[in-house]
């Protein structure tokens, strides 16, 4: 993460929260991000008459430091206000986003629906993708972990299918067509559980999903698509099954766990690339040589940089 130390930076504002110190000091606690990722910052001693009133998704010039607060860095704001025309830049270049457009991952995912043998299976994949498919195109899949970027929700989705790809060619017990429709399914509905900055960042969780969450909503829309397509009961309930039980535990969400094998391989493929992107994310912070601080997300583990190859949250899709 670049930030020159008493330089002037710009930056998107993900999150802002006016809170209080132990004295009674107001200041400014910030999440602030571009392409390359995110950070704390901190504006100490805030008054929103000197320094001005920011909200999730301004885009400010910030002058600061970057100093290091338990093991994590984080951002000094000396001076803050928000970019003007003069600037020249433009939100969408301080965002950060998937590799790939949405558009060409939608069109990956809109080729592997096609290739699926069972109709019914088919046909409610592509009706639940085809509602929400201008929303898909640049969802993120999370607000503050693994793919948390704009285009993040379809890129995840393709990782997943790629993996399992590889699964179904080692062991032809796997139904290929229930994993990947399970698969591209199994996310839809973050669309419904996140509240989004106008740059396209999750600000926070929507009521509904708060309340209810992104896997009874999957569930809920299958069943209703599954009625409205004639789509039999059976069907829909196994792509059911693997959306409420992808967490794999209950203490993670997971309203049951999962009892298929398909559901199981779901669960295990859904971790395994959160895991590696979060991992690769968290070392990409850090020098070659070097640990990372504790990340709460991995069992608060310290995680070493060997430096043999690049670090980078990235996967190959095309």
């Amino acid at each position: 993460m670049n930030a020159n130390s008493g330089h002037d930076n710009f930056w998107l504002i993900k999150t802002a929260e006016k809170k209080v110190n132990v004295k009674g000091a107001a200041y400014l606690d910030m999440t602030v991000c571009n392409k390359e990722g995110e950070m704390n910052a901190k504006l100490w001693d805030y008054s929103e008459l000197v320094h001005g009133e920011y909200i999730a998704g301004d885009l400010v010039k910030i002058r600061g430091s970057i100093t290091v607060y338990n093991g994590n860095s984080q951002l000094r704001v000396d001076k803050i206000r928000r970019v003007n025309e003069n600037d020249g830049v433009n939100v969408s270049d301080f965002v950060p986003t998937a590799e790939y457009s949405g558009e060409m991952m939608l069109g990956l995912v809109m080729n592997i629906i096609a290739s699926v043998k069972d109709d019914e299976l088919k046909r409610i994949t592509y009706a639940l993708v085809k509602d929400r498919e201008q929303d898909i195109l640049h969802w993120p899949a999370a607000f503050k972990l693994h793919h948390a970027i704009r285009g993040g929700l379809l890129y995840h989705t393709l990782s997943i299918i790629k993996l399992a790809t590889a699964v179904c060619s080692i062991y032809p017990s796997v139904d290929k067509d229930l994993l990947f429709c399970g698969a591209i399914v199994h996310d839809l509905c973050k669309i419904d559980e996140f509240d989004l900055s106008p740059a396209g960042l999750v600000t926070g969780y929507s009521v509904k999903g708060e309340l209810v969450g992104h896997l009874v909503m999957g569930a809920v829309k299958i069943a209703e698509k599954a009625k409205e397509l004639g789509v039999s009961e059976e069907k829909a309930m196994l792509l059911q099954h693997m959306v409420i039980s992808h967490h794999g535990e209950p203490e993670f969400g997971a309203a049951v766990r999962p009892m298929f094998l398909e559901a199981e391989i779901l669960s295990q493929l859904d971790k395994l690339d959160a895991t590696i992107y979060e991992i690769t994310s968290a070392v990409s912070e850090v020098n070659e040589g070097e640990f990372t601080a504790r990340q709460w997300a991995l069992d608060n583990r310290k995680l070493y940089n060997h430096g043999r190859k690049e670090s980078k949250p990235k996967a190959i899709l095309e």
